[in-house]
């Protein structure tokens, strides 16, 4: 009965023409190899191999029968994908939730690794505001959040993901759009841009603690729901804002100008989940411990 086995070594020796350096690519002795080849030629009952002192040329049913197992391996790997695709729709899938807003080519990165390093389960993607998120957590109608984080929720925990810069956004033709790197303390003397507290919750939270510390007194000129709403009023001139570094990359538009600043400050991406009392699933550690790794 021909084997796989029987094939792959084959493969090997009709590629390279040489027994010695066909067992030295699939780490094998040669005198089994030779064995196998006699076997197979025995079993189908015609020589593949012309044997020569110095080198092997394939025979015709060789160079058939290469060309046949070559198809032959391409149908099983894909048989296999088929099969590991079809048993991944019938596992539970890890439900995530993703805050309204957030637009990071690290989130979608986060994603793409995962499923390389996890094929087996698959990924059911929502998108909540924090309110939302909150309850679907707390019920365990999703197994994991990302945010910038939501108010504090002793049935939760919030572990960082990742975090970029802080960044000036500046309407087009602003005072200090020209600049290379500004000041803070220079910046927030401009009319500031905020985000409103029952949709940004986190967001809102993490600035406020970097503004305070550069200008506590600041003339905020109006509020955004979501970051797309944020950047339409600086690009407006309504107000200068801060941004991290990962969304300019993002929601780029040519009627905003990104400055660096000079003070290293960032923006923290959050990855939550239910406190479980008798601990996590090994699914939800794993991603967590991916997620993490990402920073």
């Amino acid at each position: 009965m021909i084997e796989l086995r029987h094939l792959r070594q084959f493969i090997a020796v009709a590629e390279e023409l040489s027994f010695r350096r066909a067992a030295e690519r699939i780490h094998i002795d040669q005198t089994p190899l030779s064995r196998t080849i006699r076997d197979l030629e025995d079993q189908l009952g015609v020589q593949l191999f012309v044997r020569m002192p110095r080198k092997l040329r394939l025979t015709p049913a060789g160079a058939r029968l290469l060309k046949e197992a070559h198809k032959l391996f391409v149908r099983l790997e894909r048989t296999r994908r088929v099969v590991r695709a079809t048993d991944a729709s019938y596992r539970a899938p890890l439900r995530i939730g993703v805050a309204d807003g957030i637009a990071q080519p690290k989130l979608s990165e986060c994603f793409t690794g995962w499923q390389a390093l996890a094929p087996e389960t698959p990924l059911e993607l929502s998108d909540l505001t924090a309110d939302e998120m909150a309850v679907a957590l707390r019920c365990e109608e999703i197994d994991v959040g990302i945010s910038f984080g939501l108010p504090d929720d002793e049935a939760l925990a919030q572990e960082v993901g990742w975090s970029f810069p802080l960044v000036a956004l500046l309407p087009i033709g602003h005072e200090l759009a020209s600049s290379e790197m500004l000041a803070l303390t220079d910046l927030l003397s401009f009319p500031f841009i905020s985000y409103k507290a029952d949709r940004q919750p986190g967001l809102l939270q993490q600035m406020r603690a970097i503004v305070q510390r550069y200008r506590p007194q600041l003339t905020i000129a109006g509020e955004a729901c979501s970051l797309t709403g944020y950047f339409t009023r600086i690009a407006a001139g309504m107000g200068i804002g801060l941004v991290d570094i990962d969304h300019v990359a993002t929601l780029r538009r040519e009627d905003i100008v990104a400055v660096p600043l000079q003070e290293e400050e960032r923006i923290v991406t959050y990855v939550l989940h239910k406190h479980q009392r008798f601990g996590l699933s090994d699914e939800l550690q794993r991603f967590l411990t991916h997620a993490k790794s990402l920073n």
